[in-house]
């Protein structure tokens, strides 16, 4: 991890636990010692419209607004919304997808085909070779409760990021209710094996 912060990009649809997700990278960033800023953008996120995530770890942060191609990961939790907003990534950023399709207002009722998976890593290509594939609502299914998808993408995020994985169990413990910790903890765990796999 750089010792002079992160910049996160994190982008979904409206539902998926976006903003859960950069609550709780926003609470492992101070618990580390950084200053922390975040901005979000809920764009009819109640009817399935995009929710972005600017988050920034520094020793200083003067504005949690990330400028075009200086994120240091991006975090996608629908694959459309990866190629949207892969140009907020640095070249050879990280780039952390969710292998999972919300179609959009403009493919359901104007025709607009959804994108194929070799155009969308086509575009990712363009900008970074780092980008791992995570299919998050299946582990998440598997664990018996899908809205936990966001969790295991945090896990595998923990994957790729040098940070003790004890640091994320505290944050969760705060930022998730009780009766949730447990299958919170599972879906960490099994996001955070899915990537140690491939790395």
């Amino acid at each position: 991890m750089n010792p002079e912060g992160i910049n996160f990009v994190l982008v979904g649809v409206g539902g998926q636990g976006t903003i859960l997700a950069s609550d709780v990278l926003a609470e492992l960033g101070l618990r580390l010692g950084f200053d922390v800023k975040k901005a979000e953008v809920h764009g009819m996120s109640q009817r399935g419209g995009s929710v972005t995530s600017h988050l920034r770890w520094s020793p200083r942060v003067f504005s949690p607004i990330i400028p075009l191609g200086e994120a240091d990961v991006l975090v996608a939790f629908e694959k459309l919304e990866a190629a949207r907003f892969i140009s907020q990534l640095k070249p050879e950023g990280l780039a952390l997808v969710n292998d999972y399709a919300i179609e959009p207002l403009s493919v359901q009722t104007s025709g607009v085909p959804y994108p194929g998976d070799k155009e969308l890593q086509k575009r990712l290509a363009q900008i970074t070779s780092h980008t791992y594939w995570v299919k998050g609502i299946d582990i998440a299914e598997t664990l018996g409760n899908i809205r936990a998808a966001n969790v295991v993408l945090l896990g595998a995020l923990s994957s790729l990021l040098d940070i003790d994985p004890v640091q994320w169990d505290a944050v969760l413990e705060m930022r998730v209710p009780a009766q949730h910790l447990e299958l919170n903890r599972r879906a960490f765990l099994a996001g955070r094996e899915a990537v140690a796999a491939v790395v």
